[in-house]
């Protein structure tokens, strides 16, 4: 196969991280040898192992000679939680590594391949890096210090409501689409509605998907009335001050307005339904000066029918 398609795969296994890593990346690793995999990792729960580790503990001595594919710069740093994962690599004896993006880090943010390379390995670097990007957009964001990556999520009605009149939303969607948007949870360090939709709805904010056993994510409303047992954010500031890489809003329209207007939504997830609500309730606080100023603000990277339903997915030019 081609550096192209091992890192597809090692992007793979890094998703199998998401929303359990923090504080460190979700991170993807395959080491092969003769074409065949020896050795595969990702990022564990709390962050460690790293990818680079696990897949090196499976490979053990046939690693000698090998190559690995790393959606991420090996770590260069030490860590009292674990070793360099730059000298795993070169203790390991790997003569090649291919490595999808430099890590931001500003503890690595180079060294790990410098470090590669003087030990005489092989480094090729910025295969299948936008990819890479995209995973980690949470984790690139916090090391520039801008806070997490923010889903916004709606369920919407054909005429494009959220709600009825009163405020009531469940269930807009069918049974596929909330299976879906339960994958999404499972996914991030947080979740978070707004407290109308709390007081509304009293959704329970967590993964519900047979078979689940994994981490639950983070319960946050927004607002500025406590609730127990869930953390109140008084402002969309706060969003910044818990460490989390990826937060999925799931309403309702105040919210995701305000959101909107400070621009800090990065990706949109739109689940629409076959059904008209007529009078209800719909986005709110979201104004422009003009259409001009909607128009190339957002792209489509995923279309899909979920049962009757439909889901796209935007990402936030920026």
């Amino acid at each position: 196969m081609t550096d192209a398609r091992w890192m597809a795969a090692a992007l793979a296994l890094a998703t199998r991280g998401r929303g359990s890593s923090a504080p460190n990346p979700n991170v993807g690793c395959i080491v092969t040898a003769g074409g065949h995999v020896i050795g595969r990792g990702w990022t564990q729960p709390g962050g460690r192992p790293h990818a680079e580790a696990m897949a090196l503990a499976q490979a053990g001595a046939a690693a000698r000679g090998a190559t690995a594919h790393v959606t991420l710069e090996p770590c260069a740093h030490a860590s009292p939680r674990g070793p360099a994962c730059a000298d795993g690599l070169i203790a390991a004896g790997l003569a090649r590594v291919v490595v999808a993006m430099t890590d931001p880090d500003p503890r690595t943010a180079g060294q790990g391949i410098a470090r590669l390379r003087a030990a005489g390995i092989d480094v090729a670097e910025g295969v299948g890096e936008q990819a890479a990007r995209t995973e980690l957009a949470g984790f690139i964001r916090r090391m520039a210090g801008q806070g997490p990556e923010v889903t916004l999520k709606l369920a919407l009605s054909l005429d494009g409501r959220l709600a009825l009149p009163d405020g009531r939303s469940r269930w807009i969607t069918g049974e596929v689409a909330r299976a879906h948007s339960h994958l999404e949870r499972a996914a991030a360090d947080a979740i978070i509605v707004g407290h109308g939709t709390w007081a509304t709805d009293a959704p329970a904010l967590d993964v519900r998907l047979p078979g689940w056993s994994g981490r639950q994510p983070a319960r946050a409303v927004l607002g500025s009335t406590a609730i127990d047992g869930i953390l109140t954010l008084s402002s969309l500031a706060e969003l910044d001050d818990h460490g989390w890489q990826r937060v999925l809003v799931e309403g309702g329209g105040a919210t995701a307005g305000a959101l909107l207007a400070a621009d800090r939504v990065d990706r949109l997830l739109l689940y629409c339904a076959p059904i008209l609500i007529g009078d209800g309730r719909s986005l709110a606080g979201l104004a422009l000066p003009d259409l001009a100023a909607a128009h190339g603000r957002w792209r489509l990277t995923d279309r899909r029918p979920l049962g009757s339903d439909s889901l796209e997915e935007y990402r936030r030019n920026r």
